[in-house]
């Protein structure tokens, strides 16, 4: 597709090929993360802020079939990260996915995907900023939302200035926060089902099969459901972006990528479970916060401010996790001649100009939520609103190709193998394909896939003129 030669499987953590000879190479990027970290990263990856508090809409769109929702969109995204970790097992490299695409698909692919995501992961963290600093400010009246906004910016730039490590040990006690609490979270809903909960009698399933039955909004409520579902899985990604910078990123990698299938299935799809099955889908705590909303059905106390404070938790994880993997998706596209080269320098095995590149980008768009919060900034939302879609279909075509230049030149570095391929990988692209027709039937979603259809198109423009400027010298 590219008209270029296939580049040699070897590359540096960047994702570019090493140098045959002359000079020695700049300082790169340090192996600085152990296992435990890379771990506890992969577990808490898969529960967001999004999970605890997002799927609220969710639920009261599908009622009970939001499990099924979770469970069809938490299969698209186990084959997705399966086809991710098998090319990241081969090749790991802090690119990720668009180091594969390059490789796969020409410069172009790599350039519009990697730009894309790191788009996405910057508004992310504008977002998450002021939703942490919304929940500060709720416990501290009078205290003003942009302090808060400034403080955590400034204090995860600074945490992703000094070092990999400090990273990963920030993440690694976000997340093992995190994954107590929902599993303490899936131990006291699952008592309460069985009527093992003192205090509480057992609801059966007068939840699941009264009130409309499964399907209570039909098929169009399941739909509903479905979207909220996809998008509440963004940011499995990183784990294959950090991995590179790891001690031993083919084992951290293949361990994730065979993990994700319980992860998913227990955190995401068994608390949708518990809810629906524990308190009526149609209250209106739930969409306000099914978590919360549980945990007060129980009667634990102040479930609203544990809830809160969870949630906190999830906004600041996922925020030092997104100003990471933006840097280092930027680093990898700036080391290979898509961005400007004066932002690929490395210092003390940090690309620090990325970092604050990433962050300030970060902090604008957190202004323009100030500024233009109804124009601009819902512009600015609605152009990533479907870019984990695209980043998951450039993921699917590259591991097509990928995986043919793989049997036929490094057989032994498939260490993780994409299932039933290539019928999986097919059935992948279709998926993806069929949630992006979806989004046509929700006025919301539509403005969505247009604005994100706009981005992509201009990145893969601008790639291609690239990429043919490149050839042509």
């Amino acid at each position: 597709m590219s008209g270029t030669p296939p580049e040699p499987l070897t590359t540096d953590s960047a994702g570019r090929p090493p140098a045959a000879s002359g000079p020695p190479p700049p300082p790169s990027l340090t192996h600085g993360l152990r296992q435990r970290h890379l771990s506890m990263i992969a577990l808490g990856g898969v529960i967001g802020a999004g999970l605890f508090v997002g799927s609220g809409a969710g639920i009261a769109a599908a009622g009970p079939s939001i499990v099924l929702a979770y469970a069809a969109s938490g299969l698209l995204v186990m084959l997705v990260m399966r086809m991710l970790g098998e090319m990241s097992a081969a090749h790991p490299a802090s690119g990720s996915f668009s180091v594969h695409a390059e490789r796969a698909l020409g410069p172009w692919a790599g350039f519009t995907s990697g730009w894309i995501f790191w788009t996405l992961l910057c508004v992310a963290v504008a977002v998450e900023a002021i939703g942490a600093a919304a929940i500060v400010t709720e416990w501290l009246p009078g205290t003003p939302d942009w302090f808060w906004v400034a403080v955590f910016m400034a204090v995860f730039c600074g945490v992703n200035l000094l070092s990999v490590r400090n990273f990963g040990e920030y993440e690694f006690w976000f997340a093992a926060l995190k994954v107590a609490a929902i599993v303490l979270f899936l131990l006291l809903g699952v008592l309460a089902v069985l009527g093992l909960l003192p205090g509480t009698a057992s609801p059966g399933a007068a939840n699941l099969t009264g009130r409309g039955g499964l399907l209570p909004n039909g098929t169009e409520g399941l739909v509903v459901g479905l979207l909220a579902s996809v998008f509440a899985y963004g940011g499995l990604e990183t784990v294959t972006i950090a991995a590179a910078e790891s001690q031993d990123p083919v084992r951290g990698v293949a361990k994730a990528v065979r993990t994700a299938m319980w992860r998913i299935a227990v955190f995401y799809v068994g608390s949708m479970a518990v809810i629906v099955t524990l308190i009526p889908w149609h209250a209106p705590s739930v969409l306000e916060g099914p978590y919360a909303a549980v945990l007060d059905h129980l009667g634990i106390p102040a479930a609203a401010q544990i809830m809160n404070t969870v949630v906190l938790v999830a906004l600041l994880s996922a925020m030092n996790a997104n100003i990471y993997g933006a840097s280092r998706m930027a680093y990898s596209l700036v080391r290979r001649g898509e961005g400007p080269a004066v932002l690929g320098r490395v210092t003390g095995g940090v690309p620090r100009r990325t970092v604050l590149a990433s962050s300030a980008f970060g902090f604008f768009a957190v202004l323009l939520s100030l500024w233009w919060p109804d124009t601009v900034f819902a512009w600015l939302l609605n152009t990533v609103g479907a870019a984990v879609l695209v980043v998951w279909g450039f993921i699917a075509a590259s591991q097509l190709r990928t995986r043919r230049r793989l049997e036929r030149e490094a057989p032994e570095r498939l260490v993780v193998r994409m299932w039933l391929f290539p019928g999986l990988t097919w059935a992948s692209l279709a998926a993806v394909a069929a949630v992006l027709l979806l989004m046509l039937r929700e006025g919301d979603t539509r403005v969505q896939l247009a604005c994100t259809a706009g981005l992509t198109l201009a990145l893969a423009v601008a790639g291609g003129l690239r990429q043919r400027a490149r050839r042509n010298r």
